[in-house]
């Protein structure tokens, strides 16, 4: 129970390529993969077990994003990446083959919350925030789930009342990501005058803004979700979200994050797969290496089929956000596909892995773990299937 696998060679082999999909990518694309890659293999794995361990944030990676040019994902402008579609899906697959937790904190901060700046801020909004975001000078969140309303979050109840040059926010909001540490959180809230969902950006320190960490959680332990109590948190009309003016904006924010799901749950997927072959070639049992097993390797060639049927989901969507053609459902297909298939796939390598995958040195329950939380998040399986089935049948199973 003690055997450390070494990984230090598996950046080496520049990722699972089986299906030569690398040469679908630009060079800018692939030279942003490897620094990522690197990042990860040099900085990461060394750390964030500990990290993970103890449920805290790992703020020297965190602040190491910035000089890798990845933070704001594909917005452009205003200091941020710019990154394609295929670079960013790239970015995330790396960044949570190393640790969930980092890729959600930034997801959150740029995916979700600089994001819907971008796509619903005035221009004057834009160039206030969003500089200050891409540097991580200033934290974001992004509060919509509440908690009577996860999947079903269009039904939300906090509100938003308008009083003379300023709105008045009271509700409360669940497994709010970075909302104890955030500078700025996009709150979206129902007004009482029209019954339509706005979006609003609160700054911190806000009177009325109570925000407690989530305690007890096995998932994603090093990036920490918020409970979050708003009452009568007042927001100045100029910080109100200019271009969102009902759920269905707040829908187009999301719809950027789902396919980003089917990335991460490849980049965890990944990690599991490389972790399970290095150490079968490594580990001797019964007097020689258990890849020379006929079991050992069948199991090995049904987690890399599962695997390269994730990296193609992810290669078309990747081309389909690029030519602006993805829909959420389709979207939506791919991370259920995803973050299923990468359940399957890291428990098979913690199987592999015997009593040594249970310890944190050797990841992979660590990611065992973490995939549970991205599985659910943006949508679970359940409301995915049921999206889909809407598409393809023309019959809504539910309300």
């Amino acid at each position: 129970m003690t055997t450390q696998l070494d990984t230090s060679h598996l950046g080496e082999a520049l990722g699972t390529d089986f299906f030569s999909v690398r040469d679908q990518f630009t060079e800018e694309q692939w030279e942003k993969f490897l620094a990522v890659r690197r990042f990860v293999d040099r900085e990461v794995l060394p750390v964030v077990g500990d990290y993970w361990e103890r449920a805290e944030v790992a703020w020297p990676l965190i602040r190491r994003l910035p000089e890798l040019g990845i933070v704001g994902g594909t917005i452009s402008g205003h200091g941020s990446a710019g990154l394609s579609p295929m670079a960013a899906g790239l970015v995330q697959m790396e960044l949570h083959r190393g640790d969930g937790s980092l890729g959600t904190f930034i997801g959150v901060h740029a995916g979700l919350a600089m994001q819907s700046i971008d796509m619903c801020g005035s221009e004057e909004q834009k160039a206030r925030w969003l500089p200050q975001m891409a540097r991580l000078e200033k934290l974001g969140a992004f509060a919509l789930t509440e908690p009577q309303h996860g999947s079903d979050s269009v039904a939300l109840e906090t509100t938003a009342r308008r009083d003379g040059d300023t709105w008045v926010l009271d509700g409360s909001k669940r497994w709010i990501g970075n909302g104890t540490l955030a500078d700025l959180v996009v709150v979206w809230a129902r007004d009482v005058a029209d019954g339509k969902v706005k979006g609003f950006v609160v700054e911190r320190p806000a009177e009325g803004y109570e925000a407690t960490v989530i305690t007890g959680k096995v998932s994603l332990r090093s990036v920490w979700q918020a409970e979050i109590e708003l009452r009568g948190v007042r927001v100045p009309e100029a910080d109100r979200l200019q271009e969102a003016h009902s759920f269905a904006d707040t829908g187009r924010v999301l719809a950027t994050t789902r396919g980003a799901c089917a990335w991460m749950a490849l980049g965890h997927a990944t990690a599991g797969y490389e972790t399970a072959l290095a150490y079968a070639r490594e580990r001797t049992q019964f007097g020689k290496p258990l890849v020379s097993f006929q079991i050992v390797q069948e199991r090995l060639v049904k987690m890399l089929a599962a695997l390269t049927g994730m990296q193609l989901y992810c290669m078309q969507i990747g081309r389909l956000a690029e030519a602006g053609r993805l829909s959420p459902t389709v979207a939506g297909l791919a991370k259920m596909h995803n973050t299923r298939t990468a359940r399957e796939i890291l428990a098979e390598a913690r199987d592999l892995l015997g009593g040594n995958g249970i310890l944190l040195q050797n990841h992979v329950i660590r990611h065992m773990a973490d995939i549970e939380a991205i599985h659910t998040f943006e949508g679970t399986e359940t409301v995915q299937t049921l999206i889909v089935g809407r598409d393809i049948t023309g019959v809504s199973a539910f309300t």
